[in-house]
Parts: C-alpha cells; structure tokens; sequence
C-alpha cells in the first residue's frame, strides 16, 4: 500500500508545471461536450475493450461527485449504456461514503457499484463482505492498462475489489496572475520562498492565500505535503500505516511548520474564521473573480482545480497559473489521491461496468471533458484538452509503482475520511489555533488509536 509519486523523479517533472504556455480551457465541465466527440483532442481508434449485452439490464452507480464531476462522469456512463444497452442510474452519495452505503446495504438497496475515494474505505467494504471481487474481464484490463501499484491499491489481502479510474496530483498552488503581477510577486520554489511571496501579495492589498477550511479534506492535503517533503518518504509510509505515533517529533515539525501559514490570520482569506466557513469550491472561484483585486491570490489544490477555474472568467494559462507545492526540505512533495470503483451486488451489469471504466476507452471520454487524470498507461495522452493536464498525466504514468498515496484516505474512514471528525476535524480545530501543537498531536494520536484499532 505505498502511494505518491517517486519525490526527487516527479518534483522535477512538475516543476516544469509554472513555466508551460498553458492552453486555455475555460470549456472543461460545462457539460457541453459530448462523448465520442474529439474536437481534436485525440484520434479516433478501435474500441479497446468488448463489453457484453445488457439491453435493458439496469445498473446503478454512487458516487460522491457533484456538478461539473458529476456530468463529467456521467459522459463516461452515457457511452456505457450506448455500447452495452444497459440503463445506468447515478446515485448521489454523501461523505463518509461507507456511511452512506452502510445505510443502503442496511435497506436491501446497494448500488451496483460505488465510486470510493479512500484506500481504507475499500479494505473496510472488503472487511465488512460488502465488496465483490473484481471479475475476469476487468482483471485483464488492469494487467493491461495499470502499474502493479494502481492495481495493488484496489486489493485486500490478495483480492481485487477496486478499479481505480480516476487520479490526482494534490501538490498544486494555484494563482491569479494579475494580483502576483500587480505585486511583483514571482513564483516561489521553497516554502520560505512562500511566506515571502504571500507577504508580498499581501502589502500589495491584497489577501495571499484562499483555504476552503470548510472541508477539512484539504487541510489534511495541506499537512500532508508539508510532511513529504520535510520528513520524507518512509517517515511518510511509517505515519500512514500509524506505524509511528502522531505525537512523533516529525509530526510536530510539520505542524509548526504549517503554523508559518495558518498562525497568521492576516495572509488567509477572512482569517481562519472566514477559511473555516469556506468550502473548497469557493476557495477556488474567489481566487479567480474580481480580477486583479481576489479575496485571495493563491489556492492551494490538485489538478481538479481546473474544473472550478472553469466556472469563472479566468482563462488557465493568462489568468489562472500553477506552480508546484514549494520544497519545505529537499525536494517539493507531491501527492496522489484517486476513486476506484468498487461492485457491491454479483451482477454481470457491475461486472461489465467495472470492466468499462478499467479500459482506455472510458478514460478518454473524461480526459477530453478536462479536470481529469488518468492511472490509465493504456490512454492516449492527446486526449487530454491542456499541456498542463498532459504533462501532470505524463508525470503519473511515468512515475510507475513509485506513486505514494493521500495519506488520509489510507487510513480508516473514522480516522481520515469524515466530515467533522477525526483527523478532518482536528486539523479544522489546529487551523483556528495553530499554537497548540502538542495538543494537537495528542488528539490526532488518541483519534488515530481507536480508528486502527476498529
């Protein structure tokens, strides 16, 4: 189970990022687009995957993507139903997902398949008999299309449950141009170089960096790459497997480190009351609205930031840039997170679709929509709307089995995956008073026991 990228191999691959022309693509998620229409991105080519019949079979799918992701997603279900005559359902989830199929399995309605975003949440539907080994037909198609790590991800104990279908690169800052332009602010590499740039940002009147503090997901994307990148990568695999304690010295490292940040108000958007009540879609849309004058000049976020960008006026490559997350020890850190899908009935709908979103074909539909990167080594990377996206999927594709994984989505949902709780929680709490590390690091610990050992 150790997951994100190789840090020395992909740090210098990403930090191409911030220089590249970057196209625009202010159309990514609009729901315009239709599957199967290239519109230049990609050529057409023979189907890569045989699916069976399934007229009028139906297959329901839950997932917790809204918006953009979910019409994105939907695209990719469309041509399933075109190719295979079954009638697919989308069902709206909620987080904790294993929550809310808890719920459904508790009521005799599973969804066919689940769309689940934590490592941990898959052992747990594994644990619980909930999830159904992966077929046949799918299991090809990730010895096809996957490294060995993508694939040992989605297994517990030897079995396959998981088809990883969707990844990310979560060690992105991206910026408004005209608000760094205004302040003679440069892209920094290291993250002195940060707190620098953010001061002056924020002498040219203007607020440096957005945190949707609202969703306490992204504060434990905050502290993971600073804790990659200072502790390294084993201390990293040791944390996640709480193979080490939180209360370890290299835990209290990172959190004063972060404190640089979030210790003062005065460089957070509405300081951490204002961080606290804005969820991430917003941290990213007041990034990118009032020109030149944002509520913040900087969010930090993976490449599905993109999606967000593209439901304001701001082009990527002239009004939105990104650099990578800056090197806090050696090298900058970067992190991976994903969504596999996960069959939860014996049907040969669930089989089918599972088999679908394993193939290149799948792949593409949402590659070319945008806000999207692909595990997928079988995909075409011209499919891809923008020379970000390309070189982000490049970087994933090229890294191999040394990819490192979101390190709360490794740990138990109770621990790193829900809303209000746990590590979510602890940090949205460290976030309002960042001079309490011991303290801190107590919770996380005490929380962290009683999550692994459940």
């Amino acid at each position: 189970m150790r997951t994100t990228f190789s840090i020395r191999r992909a740090a210098v691959v990403f930090a191409a990022v911030g220089a590249l022309a970057l196209t625009g693509c202010g159309g990514d998620g609009d729901g315009k687009k239709k599957s199967g229409d290239d519109s230049g991105k990609g050529t057409e080519s023979a189907s890569t995957v045989d699916l069976p019949k399934l007229d009028g079979e139906k297959v329901s799918v839950a997932a917790v993507w809204t918006g953009p992701e979910q019409a994105n997603f939907t695209k990719v279900l469309d041509e399933f139903e075109k190719r295979t005559g079954a009638d697919v359902t989308f069902v709206p989830a909620q987080d904790p997902i294993i929550n809310f199929l808890g719920t459904k399995i508790a009521g005799k309605q599973p969804p066919d398949v689940a769309m689940i975003p934590q490592v941990g949440a898959i052992q747990q539907a594994a644990a619980k008999k909930w999830a159904k080994p992966v077929g046949p037909e799918a299991r090809a198609q990730l010895g096809q299309n996957y490294a060995q790590v993508w694939q040992d991800l989605g297994a517990v104990d030897g079995t396959q449950y998981g088809v990883y279908f969707k990844a990310a690169n979560k060690s992105l800052i991206w910026y408004n141009a005209a608000a760094f332009d205004n302040a003679g602010a440069s892209e920094p590499k290291t993250w002195k170089d940060f707190l620098t740039t953010a001061e002056t940002v924020g002498a040219s009147g203007v607020t440096p960096v957005s945190v949707g503090g609202a969703d306490g997901w992204t504060l434990t994307d905050w502290f993971e790459n600073v804790y990659l990148s200072q502790a390294g990568p084993e201390k990293y695999d040791q944390l996640a497997q709480h193979e080490i304690p939180w209360t370890d010295p290299s835990v209290k490292d990172a959190l004063t480190t972060l404190a640089e940040l979030f210790g003062k108000p005065e460089l957070i958007a509405g300081g951490a009351d204002g961080a606290l009540q804005t969820e991430f879609p917003a941290s990213v849309t007041q990034t990118f609205t009032g020109g030149d004058q944002p509520k913040g000049a900087m969010v930090f976020e993976g490449d599905f930031v993109a999606i967000n960008i593209a439901q304001t006026e701001a082009k990527i490559g002239t009004d939105a840039k990104v650099f990578p997350f800056p090197a806090v020890g050696a090298d900058s850190p970067v992190v991976t997170g994903g969504d596999a899908a996960v069959a939860l009935k014996d049907s040969k709908g669930a089989q089918a679709l599972l088999t679908w979103l394993a193939s290149a074909d799948a792949a593409k539909i949402w590659a070319e929509a945008g806000g999207f990167i692909s595990p997928n080594k079988g995909l075409d990377l011209k499919a891809y709307p923008n020379e970000v996206q390309r070189t982000m999927a490049q970087a994933l594709i090229d890294a191999g089995d040394d990819v490192r994984f979101d390190m709360s989505d490794q740990a138990p949902q109770s621990f790193g995956g829900t809303p209000g709780a746990g590590e979510w929680k602890i940090l949205q709490d460290f976030l309002k008073n960042p001079k309490d590390i011991a303290g801190t690091q107590k919770e996380l610990e005490s929380e962290a026991v009683k999550a692994y050992k459940s």
